[in-house]
């Protein structure tokens, strides 16, 4: 599986791109590109990673990435089994960081523009009467053009940046190392742990895959993901736990099995550790939410 550090080319004759994406799943390379990109979910469910931040994803999922930010939008393994009727469908739009021009970006007008810019650089979730506002404007812009397209683009990035609707993606902390090598090791890895985490993952396979010793292994990719291994694939396997408890088909041991887990006390400790509630609590938490 090999992938190009930056997937994306804005013409230079162009201010922004943008692309309806209809696919059986969505591209499961990790990357990155020189550009700002705004990104919502239509169709589909899987896990997304960006920068150090492991989280499942469904319709409605809207997403600011910055700059050179690695990002992977991981569709469900029912989305790439071969008889299935399911489809995906997100829309995208590019822009580059100096479309506004730099002189324009430090003007005083410019400084909520200029904070959601920066914010971005760690990834930005929109929610909320934001989400629904920006996606209106996203599935116009697909059937504008000319000027009346950037002034909709400008639109849409005054009210992001003029929202409090939206939450940091990845850590504080976190710094983009992603260089070609990076991506082709890291998508094996995403790749084996997606098609693997409901059973024992060993360290030495996985390292294997990366053509490293584990020591080597374990240290390379804290520094590239800002988490150990272990963290990384809890990360999956209760994001997994999130999704299966909302469809609410299963009880939680059942929940805890399907997702890797082999005994209920550890994925207990392990989901609380990871979203600061117990299984039952979150998922009575959603119930309420969804039918309130």
């Amino acid at each position: 599986m090999r992938a190009a550090v930056n997937k994306v080319s804005i013409p230079d004759s162009d201010v922004f791109v943008i692309q309806d994406l209809q696919e059986p799943y969505f591209d499961p390379n990790w990357h990155a590109h020189p550009d700002y990109q705004l990104f919502v979910v239509l169709e589909g469910t899987g896990t997304r990673f960006i920068g150090d931040n492991v989280q499942p994803f469904q319709p409605g999922d809207m997403v600011f990435t910055g700059p050179n930010l690695p990002h992977l939008w991981h569709s469900d393994d029912t989305y790439f089994q071969e008889e299935n009727d399911l489809k995906t469908r997100g829309i995208v739009i590019y822009f580059h960081q100096d479309f506004l021009g730099e002189g324009l970006l430090q003007k005083r007008e410019m400084s909520k523009v200029r904070q959601l810019f920066e914010r971005a650089q760690l990834g930005l979730n929109i929610y909320g009467n934001t989400n629904r506002k920006v996606k209106v404007k996203i599935l116009s812009l697909l059937h504008i053009e000319g000027f009346p397209s950037v002034l909709c683009l400008l639109e849409i990035i005054n009210l992001l940046a003029h929202s409090s609707e939206y939450k940091l993606i990845s850590s504080v902390g976190y710094t983009h190392r992603i260089n070609e090598t990076d991506t082709e090791r890291m998508n094996r890895v995403h790749d084996y742990v997606m098609h693997n985490y409901k059973q024992n993952i060993s360290l030495e396979k996985v390292a294997s895959l990366a053509n490293m010793t584990p020591s080597s292994f374990s240290r390379y990719f804290k520094v590239r993901a800002n988490k150990t291994f272990s963290a990384f694939v809890s990360d999956i396997r209760i994001g997994h736990a999130c999704k299966l408890l909302q469809e609410n088909q299963m009880n939680i041991a059942q929940v805890s099995y399907e997702c890797g887990y082999r005994t209920l006390s550890n994925f207990n400790k392990q989901f609380r550790d990871i979203t600061n509630r117990t299984p039952s609590k979150y998922k009575n938490e959603y119930a309420e939410i969804v039918h309130s």
